[in-house]
This record gives structure tokens, sequence and C-alpha cells, in this order.
């Protein structure tokens, strides 16, 4: 499932290929054809991005909202379009440029009113101006494990498998201990550390944990698995030791529980 920084990359691309344009919207698949209808024509305001949800802006206060969820994945195409490839939940069409959506979980049309709804069950994004100082009162009041807290998009959005793995390990926080027994400390270099992957996953496109010295070559250039600490490893890259897999919010997470001691 694509975290935060991607959504926000992609509504920042599809900002600047479509926005300002009156586009034409279709549904290939045939799911969306009604509300396609309902924005089709329209002119695109912007597009922007809350944790792991999109809000495409036409006129006349019709929003098209989109969550990926697991299997949801964009097609950037020329214009005109060839034939569309695969299931195509919804295809908008601009003057340069073609963008087709395959797979999402949630497409449909809303209002200002609904997208205010959906925002508002969101905890603080920090990538669009989230408060540090209310993503700590978030995890400070809970008792669950930070490592399900952090998953919890009511506490903090965008937050997903991978940089709940990547953080924790490089903060070197046990994922068990729960957020009302966090410190202060911790919860600080959680913060700095969280922000600045996510800040450098917006930047390329993808999440990057590693840095280029680690690497050995520039971070525009690491690709795969490569660009990962812990996750879907089996060493430690600090101690060596076999890395620990623990089911927690119902998602796999890589632990080094020789390492991820902070806190205990």
């Amino acid at each position: 499932m694509p975290e935060g920084h991607k959504t926000h990359f992609i509504a920042a691309e599809h900002d600047r290929l479509l926005a300002g344009q009156t586009l034409k919207v279709t549904s290939p698949q045939g799911r969306f054809r009604s509300d396609a209808r309902n924005v089709s024509g329209r002119e695109l305001e912007s597009v922007h991005a809350c944790g792991k949800h999109l809000f495409y802006h036409f006129d006349g206060d019709r929003i098209v909202h989109v969550h990926l969820g697991r299997y949801g994945k964009f097609r950037t195409l020329n214009t005109p379009p060839p034939e569309p490839v695969g299931k195509v939940r919804m295809r908008m069409i601009g003057a340069e440029n073609t963008i087709d959506l395959n797979g999402p979980t949630t497409c449909r049309v809303i209002d200002g009113d609904e997208a205010q709804t959906v925002t508002d069950k969101l905890g603080p994004d920090p990538l669009a101006g989230g408060r540090k100082q209310d993503v700590w009162k978030n995890i400070s009041s809970r008792s669950k494990p930070i490592g399900a807290l952090l998953l919890d998009q009511g506490v903090i959005a965008g937050v997903g498998n991978i940089f709940r793995a990547e953080v924790l390990f490089e903060t070197g926080l046990d994922p068990q201990i729960p957020g009302d027994q966090l410190s202060r400390e911790s919860f600080d270099r959680l913060w700095r550390s969280l922000t600045r992957m996510m800040k450098t996953g917006l930047k390329y496109g993808r999440i990057i944990a590693v840095s280029a010295r680690e690497a050995g070559k520039p971070l525009a250039r690491i690709e795969g698995r490569d660009r990962f600490r812990i996750y879907g490893k089996t060493d430690c890259p600090r101690c060596g030791q076999l890395i620990d897999t623990i089911e927690l919010a119902s998602r796999r997470l890589y632990v080094c529980f020789g390492c991820q001691t902070d806190d205990q």
C-alpha cells in the first residue's frame, strides 16, 4: 500500500500535469461511470493529499476522492490515450496527458463537506503541516504499543508498514513499548527520524531509509531492497543477528530485538 510520501508525490505530479485544464473523465471499467459524468467537462482546480488519501478538486465543489489501498495504481499516458490496459476505474484526459487509475479501494465523487469529514478522522500528517505536539498528545495518551500506534491513521496520517519498521529500527525503539510509556526524549527522536524519512520519500518518490554513505552511492541511484535497513531483511546491519518478525496491528513487522531496546 502506498504510504504518505507517495500520495503527496502523486498529488504534486498530477497537479502539475492536469490542474487548470478542463478534463474528460471516463470509466472504461464502468464502476465509476456515473460519478465520472459528474466531473467530466469541468476544470480540475487542484490536487492535494492528506495521509494516504488523494483529493482532485473540480470546479463546482466536486471532488474525486481516491484511496489506492493495496492494489491501486496510476499510469500516466500521452493524449490521445491508447486502449485501456486492465480494469481502468477512472481515466482523466487532459490536453497532453492522460492518467489512468486501476484497482483503488476508493474512487468516488464527494463535496467539500464530505472531504472534511474524511480528513477530520485522520491524525496529523507530517507532510501537510501536522504538528509534532498533536502527534505527541495522540501517542502519549494511548496504551497501545508504539508499533501499532504508528499504523493508526487517526494517530498520525501517512505512515505505513515500511516507514514503521525503518523508523523504529533507526531510533532503536522496541515496537512493543506502550505509547503512554514512551519518553518524550524517545518521541522527539522518533519524530525527527520520521519527518526526515518521509520528506526524503517525497523528494524521490520512494522510501529510502539508508543514507548515501551507507549505500555508497547517491540516494537517487538506490533501488529495490537496498533502500531499507531492516524491512524485508534477514540479518541486522548493525549487530549481525537474525531479524525477527512479529505480528503487530495485523501486519508483519521486522525487528532486531538486540538493537531495539530503548524505553524498556
